[in-house]
């Protein structure tokens, strides 16, 4: 581009010489229009060769000198005319540039190899100060400027130093007169020293990024003060306001997305409101929906705010900034296959729950039997149920199995005739049926937490070889004080049968008497055990 503008002034100007069809009268000084660059004159031309005026021709040359010589690597040495014909012609490293004609010296007193010299020593000049050749005093006035930007800077590091030190004392004053738990002798872990310890690395933490910004700072600062090295100091200051403006920029394209995802997040915090208040209603008993049951509001609200969450969150998604990035696909197939490896019993455990939830089996407090363990439910999740035996053992049971298997509630029924607890004894053929009958009512009858209406029955449950299965019936409302009411149960019927001295069999028992008494207690002792 340069050569084809250089090779166009220079046939242009020797068109002037041969073409040139205005001659001016001896004595005569025709208009001058000066050659100008970045607001300064280089030099005058009067003549205006081949163009329309001699102004064009001026503004042609400032146009071939601004692509041409003053240029950052420009070179002062490479400067050279000859004559050809009429006209002096200058060179810039063995390029023509532009021509001097003798109408350019009418009105100036000079030679044309003068005007020449003049107009080239004036170019010469300007690119100097263009580049930034300084004279010997203004370096040395760059110097000091440099040099007092660097004491400024260890001035500054020294007053930090100083304001870290009295901040780190008043602080840690501050929080020995305020946070008395601190002097707590039991707490060895958060004691002052190592309070004092924190504080310090946090201020020292605070300094370091200080002096960082502050170094970035004062670096372009001082790269600007000589104009050679301006170029690092706009590079610098680019790394730090280039990502700015870009930020900037997408910050305020993103203005929109921006917008989308608040309305989203607030119509979804809406709807989970709302779904809230309605299981808060249907749990209290102020709304009643019928075939929905009081104890379905909060996991049904808990599902429906997952789903909510969940469509809330694929809306969202593609608004985010980034998400089209590799980054968030490496991310997304990462927790992608997490799932897919670790969630396949979590899932099964899930909807075990979510259909345990809606059969209503059992409810939080109930006396169950899930498989071999037998306790109350203190707890219900969508993965798991735990039951609290007798023994205070906590028992974790999966949702799935529990799903999968029988499940006993004792407590389902209590709130209308009771649960039935029951026991079996076998008695001999000799003693009469409805003597056992009686006896076995009357043990019931004095077992306190047992019913009396409905009054208890006994069933005989089979004929064996040599006794009578007899069944002891009767109902409690209290069942999970089930085995407290088998034990005091159990007591009453060997008193009531020692009582009326009849032997309660087995035929182990049976078989192995050897002709001896009765295993009867002498005397029947009523004092509870332990009292």
């Amino acid at each position: 581009m340069k050569k084809l503008i250089v090779c166009l002034a220079v046939t242009l100007a020797f068109g002037w010489s041969l073409n040139a069809q205005d001659t001016l009268s001896v004595g005569e000084a025709p208009a001058s229009f000066p050659v100008v660059h970045e607001g300064e004159v280089l030099f005058e031309v009067s003549a205006k060769g081949n163009f329309e005026s001699t102004a064009a021709r001026a503004s042609a040359i400032s146009i071939g000198l601004e692509k041409v010589i003053l240029t950052e690597d420009a070179k002062f040495d490479s400067f050279d005319s000859f004559r050809m014909g009429e006209e002096m012609i200058i060179t810039y490293n063995g390029e023509a540039i532009f021509s001097i004609f003798p109408d350019d010296t009418l009105g100036t007193g000079l030679s044309q190899e003068a005007l020449v010299k003049e107009a080239v020593d004036q170019i010469k000049s300007h690119a100097i100060n263009r580049l930034g050749v300084d004279s010997i005093a203004d370096i040395v006035k760059r110097i000091g400027l440099l040099v007092a930007l660097i004491l400024s800077f260890f001035l500054i590091v020294k007053l930090l130093n100083k304001a870290i030190s009295k901040g780190n004392l008043w602080i840690y004053k501050q929080i020995q007169k305020r946070i008395k738990t601190l002097t707590n002798p039991r707490n060895r872990f958060f004691t002052m020293s190592r309070l004092a310890e924190l504080i310090r690395l946090v201020l020292r933490f605070i300094k370091w990024i200080f002096l960082i910004i502050l170094v970035y700072a004062l670096l372009p600062l001082g790269f600007s003060i000589f104009p050679s090295t301006e170029g690092i100091a706009r590079t610098l200051m680019g790394y730090v306001l280039d990502p700015l403006k870009s930020f900037g920029s997408a910050l305020i394209d993103y203005i929109p997305q921006f917008i989308a995802i608040v309305v989203i997040i607030l119509i979804a915090r809406g709807i989970i409101r709302f779904l809230h208040y309605l299981s808060v209603e249907i749990e209290r008993g102020s709304l009643e929906i019928n075939g929905f049951y009081p104890e379905w509001a909060k996991p049904t609200y808990n599902l429906f705010k997952f789903l909510v969450i969940v469509f809330s969150f694929v809306a969202v998604f593609p608004l985010i900034p980034g998400s089209g990035s590799d980054v968030f696909k490496g991310v997304s197939v990462f927790i992608g296959l997490l799932i897919s490896l670790g969630s396949s019993s979590a899932i099964g455990n899930i909807i075990a729950g979510l259909v345990i939830t809606y059969m209503r089996p059992y409810q939080i407090g109930d006396r169950v039997r899930i498989g071999d363990a037998q306790g109350d439910v203190i707890e219900k999740t969508l993965l798991v149920t735990r039951l609290r035996t007798i023994k205070n053992e906590d028992v974790t049971i999966p949702n799935a199995s529990i799903l999968n298997g029988n499940t006993y509630n004792y407590t389902a029924n209590t709130t209308e005739e009771g649960l039935i607890l029951n026991t079996s004894v076998t008695i001999g053929y000799d003693v009469p049926w409805r003597k056992v009958h009686a006896m076995l009512i009357e043990a019931a009858e004095r077992t306190e937490k047992l019913q009396k209406d409905p009054k208890p029955f006994v069933l005989q449950t089979s004929l064996d070889d040599f006794y009578v299965n007899y069944q002891i019936n009767c109902y409690t409302l209290e069942a999970d004080k089930a085995s407290r009411i088998y034990s005091e149960l159990y007591g009453h019927i060997q008193d009531v049968f020692a009582e009326n001295k009849v032997e309660i069999l087995s035929p182990h028992y049976r078989a192995e008497r050897d002709g001896n008494g009765l295993t009867l207690p002498s005397k029947i002792d009523e004092t509870p055990s332990g009292d």
